[in-house]
C-alpha cells in the first residue's frame, strides 16, 4: 500500500516497485502457462502417436504394412503434425503381393482432438507387384483421408480426392485407366459397436468419373451418389474385406441400398433395394430402378451383340408378341431399339426429375445382372 503522507520520491519508488512486482507476476504466469501448454501439447502428441501406431498395428494384422523413409514431428502450439517422406505400403496378404509408394504423407491432429487424424497425401503414387516395375501411376490435385476414433473403436473413415487420375503402364508408355473431377468415400458406424454386431454405412460420391480401363461403358463421364448399409458383421476387428463379406454371408446378413443415383449423359438411373451374398461370394437380390433414357443406355451397352447371343431376348420377344403381334420380331431384328421399346411397354411408366422414365427391376442372380429381362453383365465375386 502506498503511503499518501510520504514524500513524492518515496511514493514514486513504491509505485515503481509495485509495477515491477506486477510485471514479474505476469511473466511468471505466462511462463507457467507456456510450460503447462507445452506439457499438454506433448501429452496430446503422445496420444496422437499412440493412435497412429495403433492404426498401423491394426493394418499390419491384415497384411498392410506402412513405413516411412523419414519421419518428422511439428505443429506446436495448436496442431500435431507428423510428416512421413517417401511413404510406402506393402500389401502382403493379396495375390500378387503389392508394393505402393508415394512421395509423402502428412498426418495432422488438433491438440484438443488427438484421435481425429487427418492425412494429406502428396503424389504421384505408384502401384506395383512386389519386386516389379509399377503397373499403375496415380496423381491428384488434393488427396485427404480422415479417421475418427481409436484403433479398437473406429467411428468414421473418409477418403476425398480432387482431380484424381490413374494411368496404366504399358510397354509403349501409358494409357488412361481412370479419372474424375471429384471422388469421396465415407464409412461410419451406424449401429452397434466395433466389438459387437456393427452396422456399417458406406457412402460413395463421384463427379465426372471416367473408367476406360475398367469397362468401355464407363468412358463417358459418370456422376454417382450411392449409399449402402452392411448388416451381418460380428465385429469390426482387423480383417480383409473378403473375410467381412464371408461373415455377412454366413450370418444371413445383407447389403441394403437405401438410395442410389447414377447419371451418364442423358441417362439417369435411381434405385433402392436389398442384396444378399450367396455361398459362391456373388450377389443375389433386386433393386427397383427408375431409368430415364433407357434406349441410349442399351445402345451404349451394345445390346445388339448381347441380344444375339442371349436367350433372354427370345423370352422378351415372346412377351412383346403377346402384347402386340409383330413387336417381338422387331425386337429380334433391331435389338437395341426393340428392347428399349419392349422395356418401355413392360416397365411401369413414370417420371424422374421432370423427365419421362420407366421403373424396372435390376436383378442380381449369382452375380449376373439383368435390367428386366435384359442381361447387363456379371459382377465379380466378393470372396
Amino acid at each position: 500500500m502506498i503511503d499518501r503522507t510520504a514524500p513524492d520520491s518515496a511514493r514514486r519508488a513504491d509505485r515503481s516497485r509495485s509495477t515491477i512486482r506486477k510485471y514479474i507476476g505476469l511473466v511468471v504466469v505466462v511462463v507457467l502457462l507456456a510450460a503447462g501448454w507445452s506439457g499438454f501439447w506433448y501429452y496430446a502428441v503422445g496420444k496422437a502417436e499412440q493412435a497412429i501406431a495403433g492404426w498401423k498395428a491394426r493394418e499390419a494384422k491384415v497384411g498392410r504394412i506402412y513405413t516411412c523413409g523419414q519421419e518428422t514431428l511439428s505443429g506446436f502450439p495448436f496442431r500435431i503434425e507428423v510428416r512421413c517422406d517417401l511413404a510406402r505400403a506393402e500389401f502382403t496378404q493379396v495375390t500378387p503381393k503389392l508394393d505402393i509408394k508415394t512421395t509423402g504423407v502428412l498426418v495432422a491432429a488438433q491438440i484438443y482432438q488427438p484421435t481425429l487424424l487427418i492425412s494429406e497425401f502428396t503424389g504421384p503414387l505408384s502401384v506395383a507387384e512386389a519386386g516389379k516395375p509399377p503397373s499403375f501411376i496415380a496423381n491428384w490435385k488434393l488427396g485427404q483421408t480422415s479417421v475418427r476414433g481409436t484403433p479398437n473403436a473406429p467411428e468414421r473413415v473418409s477418403i476425398v480426392l480432387d482431380g484424381p487420375s490413374v494411368v496404366r503402364m504399358t510397354s509403349s508408355g501409358t494409357e488412361p485407366f481412370a479419372k474424375a473431377d471429384h471422388f469421396e468415400l465415407h464409412g461410419r458406424m451406424l449401429e452397434g459397436s466395433a466389438s459387437k454386431n456393427p452396422v456399417i454405412e458406406v457412402a460413395l460420391r463421384s463427379t465426372q468419373a471416367s473408367l476406360p480401363g475398367v469397362n468401355p461403358l464407363m468412358v463417358a463421364p459418370i456422376d454417382s451418389e450411392i449409399d449402402a448399409v452392411l448388416r451381418g458383421l460380428k465385429d469390426f476387428g482387423p480383417k480383409s474385406w473378403a473375410d467381412r463379406f464371408r461373415e455377412i454371408q454366413a450370418s444371413g446378413g445383407s447389403i441394403d441400398i437405401p438410395q442410389a443415383r447414377v447419371q451418364q449423359g442423358d441417362t439417369i438411373a435411381v434405385g433402392r433395394g436389398n442384396l444378399t451374398i450367396n455361398a459362391n461370394g456373388r450377389l443375389d437380390g433386386q433393386l427397383r430402378v427408375t431409368v430415364v433414357g433407357v434406349e441410349q443406355f442399351l445402345n451404349a451397352l451394345g445390346s445388339d451383340r448381347i441380344a444375339a447371343a442371349n436367350p433372354n431376348v427370345d423370352r422378351l420377344a415372346g412377351t412383346l408378341d403377346r402384347l402386340m403381334p409383330g413387336l417381338g420380331t422387331m425386337a429380334r431384328q433391331r435389338a437395341g431399339t426393340g428392347i428399349a421399346a419392349g422395356l418401355n411397354l413392360i416397365g411401369e411408366p413414370t417420371t424422374l426429375e421432370g423427365k419421362k422414365a420407366i421403373a424396372l427391376p435390376l436383378r442380381f442372380d449369382d452375380g449376373a445382372m439383368f435390367l428386366g429381362p435384359v442381361p447387363l453383365g456379371v459382377t465379380p465375386a466378393l470372396f
